[in-house]
């Protein structure tokens, strides 16, 4: 059982404000809707076009030439890490990306590439960081081929990569003669924080791809761009991982719904995060992260309890949050969390953290 997820325990109460994920995610019934009445046809045939809707929307909007559906965003690093590299290659990211941390060591198991991990703080390296990483070429080095960042960074506290830094590290990736990767997530986060266009901070990225399951709220999906070769490429591996998603466009419609719902409104998950992380930061013990976007982290040593400990107690009483060490802990906003719950929340995670 050790690679199965916890099933819920029955003598636990219901949740009342889930801040484990924004995968937590639920359809809301405009999405249910469009879902319902989808067009749809084969993907193998090329038939469906509601995923061709959606495919020609993403490629326009990360400003690149063609775009591939996909059930994951998993899928979309691992199908881009296999496209852009060989077996024995080395790519270049963060040392807490998550091709490195959350991907069960897929780099490894199905391209066989390392990854070398850089440091830098929040989640981000810049172009020296890159430029001291390179190796001299030499036959018993592996070939580094390929840069990959991750926007917003995760682990790195939902920061957002500032458009001059990141564009440093792309353009000297090229100069460098690498191929560059985003992680997009939660590129629209970004996006609206920053207020900058999401194609122009993956202007530099010879493949990006946006997560819908997260803030934008779709059940499942995710969409990889590139140019016309790259995404011609990544297609027989996505045959090879399991192939095409026959009526699709059934999930696609999700999608094509969050597109035109649920952008602008991520500014209310950012607002939430910021008053969340100040209520939490009233609490006796426990130190905040400042978040820039939706993920609020923060260390609870100073309580005298693990974040596995807090978070434990926080559920019992309906509050789920995630931990990501012994004592960090994660707390996430999305469209199903509102401004009650993170009141809640705070009055939840404060009588648990004291007692």
């Amino acid at each position: 059982m050790l690679y199965a997820p916890p099933r819920p325990a029955a003598s636990l109460p219901p949740v009342r404000v889930n801040l484990y994920s924004d995968t937590q995610t639920k359809p809301s019934p405009g999405m249910r809707d469009a879902m319902l009445h989808a067009e749809v046809g084969d993907e193998q045939h090329g038939d469906d076009p509601t995923i061709h809707a959606l495919c020609d929307r993403m490629a326009a909007l990360l400003g690149k030439e063609a775009a591939m559906f996909l059930p994951s965003g998993t899928m979309c690093n691992q199908i881009s890490l296999l496209t852009h590299c060989q077996p024995g290659d080395e790519v270049i990211a963060h040392e807490s990306a998550h091709i490195i941390s959350n991907e069960g060591g897929a780099p490894g198991a199905l391209t066989g590439a390392s990854v070398l991990g850089l440091r830098g703080a929040r989640g981000q390296f810049d172009a020296d960081a890159l430029r001291q990483a390179v190796r001299e070429k030499r036959r018993n080095i592996p070939t580094q081929v390929l840069v990959a960042v991750e926007q917003t960074a995760n682990l790195g506290g939902g920061s957002v990569w500032p458009l001059d830094k990141l564009n440093g590290v792309l353009d000297a990736a090229h100069q460098l003669g690498f191929a560059t990767h985003m992680d997009g997530a939660r590129l629209m986060n970004a996006s609206v924080a920053a207020g900058i266009a999401a194609k122009d901070m993956a202007a530099g990225c010879d493949s990006v791809w946006l997560d819908f399951t997260k803030g934008l709220g779709a059940p499942l999906g995710a969409v990889l761009c590139g140019s016309a070769a790259f995404i011609d490429d990544a297609w027989r591996w996505k045959q090879r991982m399991g192939g095409a998603l026959r009526q699709g466009g059934v999930c696609a419609a999700a999608c094509l719904y969050a597109l035109d719902h649920n952008i602008e409104r991520l500014a209310d998950d950012h607002a939430n995060a910021k008053n969340l992380a100040h209520g939490l930061a009233q609490i006796r013990g426990l130190v905040l992260e400042e978040p820039e976007t939706n993920l609020v982290f923060f260390d609870t040593a100073g309580t005298g309890m693990d974040a596995d400990d807090l978070a434990d107690r926080a559920r019992e009483e309906g509050v789920m949050i995630s931990t990501m060490g012994r004592y960090r802990a994660r707390a996430c906003t999305h469209l199903d969390v509102d401004a009650a719950g993170v009141a809640l929340a705070i009055e939840v995670i404060r009588r648990v953290a004291v007692r």
